[in-house]
């Protein structure tokens, strides 16, 4: 017997109409007037994020400038019904921060402080609104290293990484956001504020709140501090670039480097497709002709790093590879991570509309699942892509379209259920990096499964009882 739940939580009373006089100049004693956006030209860019074909207009925009702003904001909308929706900068490439009932989308960029970087302790704590990149080079100057590496890292929030549980180009070797979490402060639905784990790399007081906040895309709590782990700046990094004639003997060299005992900082791979457009764009030499391009990098020591980076080659030259280039100095080594980081704007230049969705398999089924999505793609008759994490099985297929092309957008719709059953099939996941949100919504209870996704509505429920944060969101 399966267990027993509700099968959705309500919306909250009100969702999608517009927001009341009282509660609006509620909201502006809260915050101040000019921070209580309300005019169609003020909200507009808060309607959309960085998922194409998703937009929705907010009843208010609010940008609170401490976590006691934030508290009396929940709540008042958990009292009235009004549904929020969580924002940091809208980098995410799931839909996760659109408002689809309405409501206030409650913008934390205002709080933007480095609070505290200690080298004693290898920890920083930040406010939501810090830019990685920003966090990551204050870090650096002080000779420490804030590991995540998303490809948004010049605009996305940390408190958004650690909604979303962002990945990135390190996450074979230093993993994803969520093992860099030592503790937050978040406000629940209700406005009660409350402390999570805290400066400790050990601690198993409790249940871990911590872990099952990130990655929950702002449907429990609202984060407002984060204290994340650093690790020592590695002395040395390098990167090389291998060409292949397929994907699959690319996929065969990451096998084999990983059999050899290494575990590179990068491992990331583009199809002909990306490698093409990726020259157009950027003009770096790269080799068009090649079915595949694999960058491998590693850091650390001077002496490990020239004998694992050496190794990569040489495994790469056994396995066929069409040629390998070394870079020579950080230079060519940023142009050559520039090359991985381009993709998607590269890409976006081939079509008005760019789908960019992300899937993972196992490790050792990489090329498969990537002839997969050739093979999906051009029975739907759509323009794919395929780039991503060679090293830990993380793909973007990324579509390609002109929405004048009559039923195009649907094909591609299509193309992409086809390619999350096939993920699923091989014993991947849906996402790997990108998280769930809007746009991922219809293939959750797929991956999870009806139980599963009962336990989520529970846990939901227990932190937000009026439904109120992000509803519609994660299946809630």
């Amino acid at each position: 017997m399966g267990l027993q739940t509700q099968t959705a939580l309500a919306l909250p009373r009100g969702a999608g109409r517009p927001i009341d006089a009282d509660s609006l100049d509620a909201l502006r004693r809260i915050v101040g007037a000019e921070h209580v956006l309300t005019t169609d030209g003020d909200v507009e860019p808060y309607s959309r994020d960085a998922t194409p074909l998703f937009s929705a207009r907010p009843g208010a925009v609010v940008l609170p400038a401490s976590t006691g702003e934030v508290s009396a904001i929940l709540r008042l909308a958990t009292e009235r019904g009004i549904p929020v929706t969580p924002r940091g900068a809208g980098s995410n490439l799931a839909a996760a921060t659109i408002p689809e009932h309405g409501g206030v989308v409650l913008v934390l960029t205002r709080m933007s402080a480095i609070r505290e970087i200690s080298p004693d302790e290898l920890l920083a704590v930040v406010e939501p609104g810090v830019t990685t990149a920003e966090l990551a080079d204050s870090c650096a100057a002080q000779g420490l290293l804030y590991a995540p590496d998303p490809g948004s890292r010049t605009v996305s929030t940390v408190a958004g990484n650690v909604a979303m549980c962002a990945g990135g180009l390190r996450g074979l070797k230093y993993g994803v956001t969520r093992n860099y979490v030592l503790g937050l402060e978040v406000v629940l639905a209700t406005g009660e504020v409350i402390r999570t784990g805290g400066r400790l790399w050990k601690d198993v007081a409790g249940y871990d709140l911590t872990r099952l906040l990130t990655g929950s895309e702002g449907t429990l709590a609202v984060i407002t501090e984060v204290t994340v782990a650093l690790l020592p700046m590695p002395a040395v990094a390098r990167t090389g670039v291998a060409y292949f004639d397929t994907l699959a003997d690319a996929g065969r060299a990451v096998a084999a480097v990983i059999h050899d005992g290494i575990v590179p900082a990068t491992l990331e791979f583009l199809d002909n497709r990306c490698i093409n457009a990726v020259e157009d764009f950027a003009k770096i030499g790269l080799d068009r002709q090649a079915g595949a391009l694999l960058l491998f990098g590693d850091d650390g020591t001077a002496e490990a790093v020239e004998r694992s980076i050496t190794l990569m080659a040489a495994t790469c030259e056994r396995i066929g590879a069409r040629g390998v280039t070394m870079a020579r100095d950080v230079a060519e080594s940023e142009a050559l991570l520039y090359a991985r980081r381009c993709s998607l704007p590269a890409l976006a230049r081939l079509a008005p509309v760019t789908l960019l969705e992300d899937a993972t398999v196992p490790r050792p089924r990489l090329a498969e699942m990537v002839d997969r999505i050739d093979a999906i793609c051009a029975r739907h008759d759509v323009v794919v892509a395929t780039f991503g994490h060679a090293g830990d099985g993380n793909l973007h297929p990324t579509i390609v379209f002109d929405p004048a092309d009559g039923d195009v957008r649907h094909r591609a719709e299509a193309a992409f259920s086809d390619v999350f059953d096939a993920a699923i099939e091989l014993g991947g996941t849906i996402t790997g990096e990108h998280g769930v949100g809007a746009a991922k919504r219809p293939y959750l209870q797929r991956r999870l499964g009806a139980d599963q996704m009962a336990l989520l509505r529970r846990l939901k429920l227990a932190f937000d009882p009026a439904g109120i944060l992000n509803p519609g969101k994660l299946g809630s």
